[in-house]
C-alpha cells in the first residue's frame, strides 16, 4: 500500500494498480502543461517578426521593430521567477496539485486573451502595453509550470524510473513544437494581408483547449507522494525561500547556470534561429516548419529514451554532451546548412536540435535539478528559482541580445554565435561540479 493524498486534501492509503493510474495520470498532467509551455513560446516566436511588429509597433524602422518584439518575448520570460517564487512558496507549504491548477488556468487565459487583443491600428499605444501586461502573466504561470511537471512525476516515479518519467513529461514539449509549427505552417499559408488582419490570432486562441484537457486531467491527480511523506515527518517550511538560501545554496547556483543554458539552446534554434534564417537567407517559412515538423516528431521518442538512459548512465554525462556539442552544431553545421539554402540541409539543420539536442537537455534536467535537492520542503522553490532566473537570463534575453549583435556588426552571425558557446559553457561547468543524483533517494 502507499500513502497518498486524495482529491479533498485528506491522507489515505492505495493499492498498487490505483498507484500506477495516478502515476500515468500525472505524467499525462505534466506532459500537457509542458506542450503548452512549449508552444506558447515557438508560436509567438514565429508569429513576431512575421505579423506582432507591425501589428504592435508599427511606429519603428523594421529592424528596431523586431528587437522591441523580441523584447517584449524576453519580458515574458523576466516574469518566471517572481512565478517561481510564488507558485514555488505555495507548493512547497500547500501542496503541489493546487498549484498545478492555479498555473494552468492562469497561462491559458493570458495566451487566449493575447489572441484576442485589438492592435496599435485600434486603440493606440495600449495595444502594445496589453500584450506586454499578458505576456507577464504568462511568465507568472510558466514560473511554476515548467517546474512543476517534472517534480510531480519525479515524487512520484519508482526510485530508478525518474529519469523515464521525467523524459515522459518533457514529450509534451514535442508535441507543443509539432502544434506550433503545425499551426505556423497553416498560418503561414495565408498572404501577408489575412496573416496581419486575422491569421495571427488563431494560433494564440487555440491554445485554450490544451490548457482544457489539462485541467480535466488534473481535477483527477492526486497529491504527491513524496509530499504527503514529508508533511508526515515536518511541517511545511514557513518561508521555503529564506530555508533555500540557509541550506540548499549550492544546489540552487548550479540549477541556475544550467537554466542558463538550458534555455538558450531552445531561444538560439527555435526563436533566433528561425529569424535569422528568415531575415538572412530569406527562406521559405514552410521548408523551416518542415524542419522543426521531423525534428519534434523524432522528439517524441527521443525525450523518453534519453530520459531513461540517464536512469542507466547518470544526468551528468548527457547534460554535459548536451552543452558541449550544441554551440559546436549551431558554429559548424548549423549556419553554413541554412545558408547553402538547400532544402535538404535546410530542414536537418532545424530537425536536429529539437531531435537530438533540445532532448539531451530537458529529458534530464526534469529529474536532474529536483534530485539536487535533499528536502521535499524546498524542492519545489529551490527548481522553481532557480530554473527560471536562469531561463529568464540565459534564454529570455537571447533572441534579443543575438539580434541586436546582429544589427551592430552589419549582419555577422559571429557575435551571436559567440554569445551562445559561451552561456553553454558556463552550463557546462556547472553540471561538471555537481553530484550524482540518479541513485539518489528522494
Amino acid at each position: 500500500m502507499a500513502v497518498i493524498t486524495d482529491a479533498a486534501g485528506g491522507v489515505t492509503d492505495i493499492g498498487a494498480d490505483e498507484l500506477a493510474v495516478q502515476r500515468r495520470r500525472i505524467i499525462m498532467s505534466g506532459a500537457i502543461g509542458t506542450a503548452v509551455e512549449f508552444y506558447d513560446f515557438f508560436v509567438y516566436g514565429f508569429l513576431a517578426p512575421q505579423a506582432l511588429d507591425r501589428l504592435f509597433f508599427p511606429k519603428f524602422d523594421p529592424v528596431v521593430g523586431t528587437i522591441i518584439i523580441l523584447a517584449t518575448y524576453a519580458l515574458g520570460y523576466g516574469a518566471r521567477p517572481i512565478g517561481g517564487v510564488l507558485f514555488g512558496h505555495w507548493a512547497d507549504r500547500y501542496g503541489r496539485k493546487p498549484v498545478m491548477f492555479a498555473t494552468l488556468t492562469l497561462m491559458g487565459v493570458s495566451s487566449t486573451l493575447i489572441g484576442c487583443l485589438p492592435t496599435y491600428a485600434t486603440i493606440g499605444i495600449w495595444a502594445p502595453v496589453l500584450l506586454i501586461v499578458l505576456r507577464c502573466f504568462q511568465g507568472l504561470a510558466l514560473g511554476g509550470e515548467s517546474t512543476g511537471g517534472p517534480i510531480f512525476a519525479i515524487e512520484s516515479a519508482p526510485g530508478q524510473r525518474r529519469g523515464l518519467f521525467a523524459g515522459l513529461v518533457q514529450v509534451g514539449g514535442a508535441v507543443g513544437s509539432l502544434m506550433a509549427a503545425g499551426a505556423g505552417a497553416l498560418v503561414g499559408l495565408l498572404s501577408q494581408a489575412d496573416l496581419e488582419a486575422w491569421g495571427w490570432r488563431v494560433p494564440f486562441l487555440i491554445s485554450i483547449v490544451l490548457v482544457a484537457l489539462g485541467i480535466y486531467v488534473r481535477a483527477k491527480v492526486m497529491e504527491s507522494p513524496a509530499f504527503t511523506r514529508a508533511l508526515t515527518q515536518q511541517p511545511p517550511e514557513r518561508v521555503p525561500l529564506v530555508g533555500l538560501f540557509k541550506r540548499a545554496k549550492k544546489p540552487l547556483a548550479i540549477v541556475f547556470l544550467c537554466g542558463l543554458g538550458e534555455s538558450a539552446m531552445v531561444n538560439f534554434f527555435s526563436v533566433f534561429g528561425l529569424f535569422y534564417a528568415l531575415q538572412a537567407f530569406g527562406l521559405s517559412r514552410a521548408t523551416l516548419l518542415t524542419g522543426v515538423l521531423i525534428g519534434n516528431t523524432i522528439g517524441l521518442f527521443s525525450n523518453p529514451l534519453l530520459g531513461r538512459l540517464s536512469d542507466l548512465t547518470g544526468r551528468r554525462t548527457i547534460l554535459v554532451a548536451g552543452f558541449f556539442i550544441a554551440p559546436l552544431f549551431a558554429a559548424f553545421l548549423f549556419i553554413p546548412w541554412l545558408a547553402a539554402k538547400e532544402t535538404l540541409w535546410v530542414v536537418i539543420a532545424m530537425a536536429i536540435p529539437a531531435a537530438i539536442l533540445q532532448p539531451s537537455i530537458f529529458a534530464v534536467e526534469g529529474s536532474f535539478y529536483g534530485e539536487l535537492f535533499d528536502e521535499t520542503r524546498l524542492r519545489f522553490s529551490g527548481a522553481a528559482l532557480g530554473r527560471q532566473l536562469g531561463n529568464a537570463i540565459g534564454g529570455g534575453t537571447l533572441p534579443v541580445i543575438a539580434a541586436s549583435l546582429l544589427a551592430a556588426n552589419g549582419g555577422n552571425i559571429a557575435g551571436p554565435l559567440w554569445y551562445y558557446a559561451a552561456i553553454s559553457a558556463v552550463s557546462l561547468i556547472a553540471v561538471l561540479f555537481a553530484q550524482e543524483t540518479k541513485s539518489k533517494t528522494i
